[in-house]
């Protein structure tokens, strides 16, 4: 039977900064428009909002409703220290992959959506994934535009998590020059997985501007949780771009950082017996994380715009916090 709906409304839909919500109310469509709405509510940062939403929909009938529920209410119940909802629906998301995967009947396009919603979150988790992310046209044609789009940002941060910066640069450059129109939340993505990298290649001028570049489109439909979700991967550029010029979004940004991280280290620490470290302030963490990729402290200070000292006071807090001796043993509790 051939799915009517698709798989994420809102992502996949074009319009200009400032619109978001009267886009998804203007949805003719209930369940899109439902659907939407719990997007609409995970990306500016109200989680259990986002819960309620979907949570009608999680044993739908139609696939692309159930996945596109199933995968932000996984996340929004990471968000909300809800562990056990969100590893619900992360099964639910493997079941549903296994049987279409086991179907000979089933459509490419539903394969298609299986195969992104279940690559999109085991890159995202940074888990291992079932099946490589494949680059090549044959799934990205599949699916609608924006979809496609935010796939693009799915293969970069995959890409960066191999260590391939400038690969995952390119995919994502790509991405964006050839975006006919504008795809706010892909692109939000997409920007902030180039900081990513640029901070992984030591290039802090063009993180900071891509940064901009993101901020720009976010902040005017407060869609701010995709940049809580990164903090830890992007080396302490919010600080030095975002925290004081718009404080109160910048609070707001890292205190959906403290409850993401939490949840997301809860799934990805046992999961992957990886040791995350859990109990250091956001500062404490983007200083480390800079130091464990070979930053010495006046470079990060000249980054996060603070003095050497202060950037030694917050390593004497950090190595306190996590029990070892030499520096050289942060990366073992650090991201990738």
């Amino acid at each position: 039977m051939k799915e009517e709906h698709i798989l994420l409304p809102l992502i996949n839909s074009a319009f200009q900064p400032g619109h978001c919500l009267e886009t998804v109310q203007a949805m003719e469509n209930i369940s899109e428009r439902e659907i939407a709405m719990g997007e609409y509510y995970y990306f500016s940062g109200r989680p259990e909002e986002a819960a309620k939403e979907m949570e009608p929909y999680l044993a739908s009938a139609d696939t692309g409703l159930r996945l596109a529920a199933c995968l932000v209410y996984a996340f929004a119940n990471l968000a909300t220290d809800k562990i056990h909802l969100a590893r619900h629906a992360l099964t639910e998301m493997k079941k549903t992959f296994a049987d279409i995967n086991a179907s000979e009947d089933a459509p490419p396009e539903l394969k298609a959506m299986s195969s992104f919603v279940s690559v999109t979150s085991a890159v995202l988790l940074h888990m291992p994934v079932e099946e490589e992310p494949a680059s090549e046209p044959g799934l990205m044609n599949l699916l609608p535009p924006g979809l496609r789009f935010f796939y693009s940002y799915v293969l970069a941060h995959f890409a960066y998590l191999q260590g391939d910066y400038g690969r995952s640069i390119g995919i994502a450059q790509t991405a964006l020059a050839f975006e006919p129109e504008l795809y706010p939340i892909p692109t939000v993505y997409l920007r902030l997985v180039t900081v990513m990298d640029y901070m992984g290649l030591k290039d802090s001028g063009k993180a900071k501007e891509q940064m901009l570049l993101a901020w720009e489109i976010a902040r005017p439909d407060g869609l701010i949780e995709a940049f809580g979700e990164h903090h830890g991967l992007l080396g302490g550029v919010l600080e030095a771009t975002l925290k004081k010029d718009w404080p109160e979004d910048f609070k707001r940004i890292i205190g959906i950082t403290y409850s993401f991280s939490s949840g997301w280290r809860k799934v990805h620490n046992p999961d992957t017996g990886d040791d995350v470290a859990s109990n250091l302030t956001t500062t404490e963490f983007a200083i480390a994380m800079l130091t464990a990729r070979g930053w010495t402290y006046q470079e990060i200070g000249s980054h996060m715009g603070i003095s050497i000292n202060t950037v030694k006071f917050h390593m004497g807090a950090v190595i306190g916090k996590l029990g070892i001796e030499k520096k050289s043993e942060l990366k073992k509790y650090m991201l990738r």
